[in-house]
């Protein structure tokens, strides 16, 4: 957000996650307690070329405990005598200030920078695909494990309906025997009758 004509952070989201903000060239003068609030894990802050007068303004960026590099280059801050000192004194998180460290040892590159965060990134992701795939192991193993209890049922149903089956064949042939042996009864009556009919007639 670099030299948007931005006089306040007010209108700053919550941005838990950010590391790195650019805020160079506008007309900021005040109100960078909001990023503490806002912005609790900054590492980069770069205000580079706004109205920044005096210590005390700054004085609140101690509470970014993660922010190790910081830019005011060409605020009017840097025109106070031992500012230097003052800022590395004032803010003892920070490793730089406008690029350099206390000795001026130069920051590294921010391309290699850029490849350590990619490298965490890259990082990062593999332990959550890792993760992921666990999570899918656990979940195909309760879908199999849950085949294998409807295949188990299925069986015992299965066998409940031959038992069925059975009984119903067994009622069958009770059936047929009985039909059986009230025939052959009726067939024995007949013939007691007509033996009986041939006795009268020869009476």
């Amino acid at each position: 957000m670099a030299n948007v004509e931005l006089n306040s952070l007010a209108w700053l989201p919550s941005l838990n996650k950010c590391q790195k903000l650019e805020f160079s060239d506008n007309i900021i003068s005040r109100g960078l307690e909001v990023l503490t609030e806002k912005c609790p894990n900054l590492t980069y802050l770069n205000l580079s070329g706004n109205i920044i007068k005096d210590l005390s303004t700054v004085e609140v960026v101690q509470n970014l405990k993660n922010l190790k590099s910081l830019d005011q280059f060409n605020c009017d801050i840097t025109n106070l005598e031992d500012y230097r000192e003052s800022i590395f004194e004032l803010l003892q998180q920070i490793t730089y200030l406008h690029g350099f460290d206390q000795e001026d040892n130069e920051a590294p590159d921010s391309e290699e920078e850029d490849d350590e965060d990619r490298d965490e990134d890259d990082e990062w992701k593999r332990k959550m695909k890792l993760e992921e795939e666990e999570d899918d192991e656990v979940e195909d193993e309760a879908e199999a494990g849950s085949k294998l209890g409807e295949g188990e049922a299925e069986v015992g149903l299965s066998y409940l309906v031959k038992e069925e089956i059975q009984d119903e064949d067994d009622d069958d042939d009770y059936v047929e025997e009985g039909e059986e042996e009230d025939e052959g009864l009726r067939g024995e009556k007949r013939k007691a009758d007509v033996e009986d009919d041939e006795e009268e007639e020869d009476d």
